[in-house]
């Protein structure tokens, strides 16, 4: 497995919990705005001493100090084993959050039918026929539907979370991804800060970051569609 690092304590990552964050190296998605380029890309330098074992020793370490685990990326579900290591994690008797771009809804099906996590969060990037167009050339919608359907049916916690960054999310796409998760139970609005990102030449210098007042509109289009709408 390819761990990209290891956050010990998270108060923000896990809703209502003090949890590890696990990132794993690698992704099969482009997405310009990335604020964890190094992960995305596959770091070269992950730390050699962040292996299955030496993480397993640490969250046996934290049983009865931590609230859960976070299985994060890049993106996770590109991991062969990352079943295996859901089990471990359970092991210990910890609820698991994945994270997720829901590029891979077989996956999210497997893990979900074994009862391997407990909350996922997926990523939301524009409107899923827009995929091509920003994320990633040779990505359609078909996935992106098939994780959104898995996930509203099958009975764990979850939310759908978008960062809302111009031209990439506008006011027409946020009112389109909300009529397709609609009745989900928590749809995110992410702030987009424009530093460190994986593409920078892609804004090319034009305005790209949400005012709040702007992002007040775009949750005021997806409030009538979800049970509830946030902005993070």
């Amino acid at each position: 497995m390819y761990f990209g690092g290891l956050q010990k304590n998270s108060l923000v990552d896990y809703p209502g919990k003090l949890s590890s964050v696990i990132f794993f190296s690698g992704c099969n998605f482009d997405c310009p705005y990335c604020h964890n380029p190094e992960l995305a890309r596959g770091c070269a330098t992950c730390p050699g001493d962040l292996t299955t074992e030496n993480i397993c020793g640490f969250l046996k370490q934290r049983q009865g100090f931590l609230d859960g685990v976070v299985v994060s990326g890049g993106e996770p579900t590109l991991q062969n084993d990352l079943a295996d290591f859901c089990k471990k994690i359970k092991g210990f008797g910890f609820p698991v959050k994945l994270d997720t771009n829901g590029s891979r809804p077989k996956v999210l099906e497997r893990l979900i039918d074994e009862q391997l996590v407990d909350y996922i969060a997926m990523d939301l990037k524009t409107d899923p026929v827009l995929y091509k167009s920003y994320i990633k050339s040779d990505c359609g919608p078909d996935p992106i539907l098939a994780s959104i359907r898995i996930l509203m049916e099958s009975g764990i916690d979850y939310e759908f979370r978008t960062t809302c960054v111009k031209p990439i999310v506008t006011l027409e796409t946020i009112e389109n991804m909300s009529h397709l998760i609609q009745g989900a139970r928590l749809y995110a609005l992410q702030r987009f800060r424009n530093h460190g990102v994986l593409h920078p030449e892609f804004f090319g210098g034009v305005e790209n970051e949400y005012s709040d007042e702007e992002l007040m509109q775009l949750k005021a289009a997806a409030e009538p569609w979800v049970s509830e709408c946030i902005i993070r």
